[in-house]
């Protein structure tokens, strides 16, 4: 690693300081010793409009802390990925996103999330239509049991629409936008759960998007695929991002590496380093984070 990038000068309101190669070896050391770091963030990411900004945000579950102030703004109309190793808080924070962990009754936060400037965790925020901003992608394909029409327009009919020719349109356009219209226009109303593994999980994204979301939450939503399923799912996710902004949870760094703009490495609960994802694999400025992406640790 250069002498440069050991001594990269990173600025904005979540920067670290200057950044020293004996610095740069202490840091995962001080966050299992206990200790709060300063996240490192690239002056790249504050360059961009924000769609999402989370700001000193903490979360527990009881006594025990999973996130630990916790800042980042997430780029509007990119991929970010988040990377880490098991444990290290990256589903957390996603599922924090929509609120997700509210279903946990031991779940306490602290700290702010903005979406488009608004508050998700205002007391006056309806999570239910807070949810509809967020469409939700998990590691394993979820059809309901019922055709494959009735799971993309699903959100709609919840939302109350009923016109039968709205609901056409949006499915149409839902299942282009997952690339999957051209496999399932001629039986729309077989059963979904009779699809392909990769199919199911595209039908989930189309069910995702076909509300519009102001951001697709997506949690490793290859992990139970076969490789070419994942390709295609990679391309998918690709051209939605000229759509919508992704934040996506991924355990493959090759993965981050193809889809993604944007990468933010956690340990522990902790954002490490946040940055281009060309600089994260490229040129990191903290020697953890080249560790680790390179597969020495984790």
């Amino acid at each position: 690693m250069s002498a440069a990038m050991n001594s990269a000068r990173l600025s904005g309101p979540w920067s670290g300081e200057t950044v020293r190669s004996d610095e740069d070896q202490s840091v995962l050391a001080a966050i299992r010793r206990g200790e709060r770091i300063k996240a490192t963030v690239h002056d790249a990411v504050h360059s961009e409009q924000h769609v999402l900004n989370i700001e000193d945000f903490s979360l527990w579950y009881g006594t025990s802390q999973a996130l630990f102030d916790v800042s980042m703004p997430i780029p509007r109309g990119k991929v970010t990925a988040l990377l880490g190793p098991s444990g290290c808080g990256k589903s957390t924070l996603l599922r924090s996103v929509n609120r997700l962990n509210d279903l946990i009754d031991s779940v306490s936060v602290e700290g702010e999330i903005t979406l488009n400037g608004s508050s998700l965790y205002g007391p006056r925020v309806d999570v239910i239509d807070l949810r509809k901003r967020l469409g939700m992608v998990f590691q394993k394909p979820n059809p309901f049991p019922m055709s494959i029409f009735e799971n993309v327009v699903y959100p709609l009919r919840i939302d109350g629409v009923r016109n039968k020719g709205i609901l056409r349109d949006a499915c149409e356009q839902a299942l282009r936008g997952a690339a999957l219209w051209d496999e399932v226009k001629d039986r729309l109303a077989k059963p979904a759960l009779g699809l392909s593994g990769g199919q199911q999980q595209r039908l989930c994204i189309a069910r995702a998007i076909v509300s519009d979301p102001e951001v697709l939450l997506l949690d490793e939503p290859c992990s139970a695929l076969d490789p070419i399923a994942t390709q295609r799912v990679e391309e998918l996710i690709s051209e939605i991002s000229e759509r919508y902004s992704v934040l996506i949870v991924t355990h493959n760094m090759q993965q981050a590496a193809r889809v993604s703009q944007y990468t933010a490495f956690m340990y522990l609960g902790h954002l490490v380093e946040y940055g281009p994802t060309q600089t994260i694999f490229q040129a990191p400025a903290l020697r953890e984070t080249e560790q680790y992406v390179t597969g020495r640790f984790g």
